[in-house]
């Protein structure tokens, strides 16, 4: 019997109805990836297996680690097969953990095979991927119109130029993909030399003049702008928690000029830098009716020999214990204070703040705009279902569960499409549960609906951007 049935997850007649009816059919709205534009602009094939499905996985990687693997078949330079095998004889080790759970349903929903993958079967399971790789099926285009992904939004730096993101809309794609703005490097003064080279890239990109603070901020703000106009409508920042309090126009002028004059910084100018450009940020997101994401939490590059070694976003990674409320709450209410509260999505890595983030967003929703104030689904180690299920529960309790603008793929990888299908398995068992046991009435319009909605048609209204074909 195959493990990925056509009931995988769903443990009640309610939520294998609510699945098949109400979700399945949905399209993808992945309105926060990490896909590299150039790989769609260029409308990439993958030669391998190894390419399309281990090639900067961190997921994968920490896992083979874990499992005794050497770093030459995880980053190193060791041959495609090999990786693969290396990945192969790793898997069942895996189990409980949600990459059994992935691998077997990528495996299942993009080359139709049902075999558990092992040592064993990693040779046959190559050679069919292999042959099927070949096929027009594996263009990146025609991944995304197979799994019906009709947005995404991208990940990209102020000072990219992106002529890939020109080359794609020009492209003919029935996927509408649009830049999301991350200005993360405009914070990071603490490293003096690539923030004066960030700085210089973005006077380039720009044509501003950089020399003063004045022309940084027109810089950022120009760079906004020319997002803006290539239909962005998203912003991004990946913060252990964000800042306060600010430091006033003068103060943060005075430490910018003092950074690019070559001198250090110290851990309180950078906080309060930090804090007077995030509140910046915000008003321009503000002004142009944009949605601003905050990705809070996560501990990164812990492994200093390996960041030296490979850089970062590798798989060093884990979840922070920072202290987080105080700080999200000044921020949010400075905002909203001046009237200057963007539409936000906020992401908890640490599942013991679930319930505290969960009720801060209802401390600023309000303005006659349904939602405006989100708790981001389950993020990087919460995208799990156990993790998925907690944090819809901690919006269920103390918000509405009913404005969810659902689930993301946040990954590098075009094998992430199933996560999609596997979030949305996880909120149909949660809510046939419900239904079952008759805290939910046995209405399935009511239901279905509300199934639908978070699945795809909130997150349609709720970012305003437009999505292309799903046929």
């Amino acid at each position: 019997m195959p493990f990925i049935t056509e009931d995988f997850l769903l443990q009640s007649e309610s939520a294998k109805r609510l699945y098949h009816d109400y979700a399945k059919a949905q399209p993808i709205y992945d309105y926060h990836c990490h896909l590299p534009p150039k790989d769609l602009a260029e409308n990439r094939r993958f030669d391998n297996l190894s390419e399309i499905w281990l090639e900067g996985d961190h997921y994968k990687w920490r896992a083979m680690r874990a499992n005794g693997i050497s770093e030459d078949y995880i980053t190193g330079d060791a041959e495609p097969y090999d990786k693969f095998l290396a990945w192969a004889k790793t898997v069942p080790a895996t189990l409980r953990n949600p990459l059994y759970h992935w691998t077997h349903l990528e495996l299942k929903r993009y080359f139709d095979i049902d075999e558990l993958l092992n040592e064993e079967s990693a040779k046959s399971i190559w050679d069919a991927c292999e042959t099927t790789l070949k096929s027009d099926r594996f263009s990146t285009h025609e991944i995304l119109r197979r799994f019906k992904v009709v947005l995404i939004g991208t990940t990209d730096d102020p000072v990219d130029d992106l002529c890939y993101h020109k080359r794609i809309s020009e492209s003919g794609i029935n996927t509408k993909v649009y830049p999301a703005f991350r200005p993360d490097a405009a914070l990071k003064i603490l490293n003096g030399e690539a923030f004066n080279e960030w700085a210089k890239q973005l006077e380039k990109s720009s044509g501003c003049d950089c020399s003063s603070f004045e022309g940084f901020l027109a810089a950022i703000e120009n760079r906004h702008d020319f997002f803006h106009e290539m239909g962005s409508r998203l912003s991004d920042h990946g913060l252990n928690t964000c800042f306060f309090p600010p430091a006033s126009t003068e103060e943060a002028s005075r430490i910018y000029l003092s950074v690019r004059k070559g001198e250090s910084a110290g851990s309180e100018e950078a906080d309060s830098f930090a804090a007077f450009m995030m509140l910046f940020f915000a008003r321009l997101d503000f002004a142009k009716g944009w949605v601003k994401q905050l990705h809070l939490g996560a501990l990164r590059n812990a492994s200093t020999r390996f960041y030296k070694q490979l850089g970062p976003d590798v798989g060093f990674d884990s979840i922070g214990d920072f202290d987080q409320v105080d700080l999200l709450k000044n921020y949010l209410d400075a905002l909203d204070s001046a009237n200057e509260l963007p539409k936000m999505v906020v992401y908890n890595l640490n599942p013991s703040d679930n319930y505290s983030i969960a009720s801060m967003m209802g401390n600023y929703q309000g303005g006659g705009v349904p939602g405006k104030m989100q708790f981001g689904s389950g993020w990087w180690f919460l995208d799990q279902k156990e993790a998925m299920t907690w944090q819809m529960n901690a919006l269920s309790n103390i918000g509405l569960l009913s404005r969810f603008v659902g689930m993301l793929t946040d990954s590098r990888s075009f094998m992430s499409y199933p996560r999609h299908e596997y979030f949305r398995r996880v909120l149909c068992n949660l809510l046939g549960e419900d239904m079952e046991s008759g805290e939910l009435p046995s209405d399935f319009d009511l239901i279905g609906s509300l199934v639908e909605n978070i699945c795809y048609k909130n997150a349609v209204e709720y970012f305003g951007m437009q999505a292309g074909s799903s046929e």
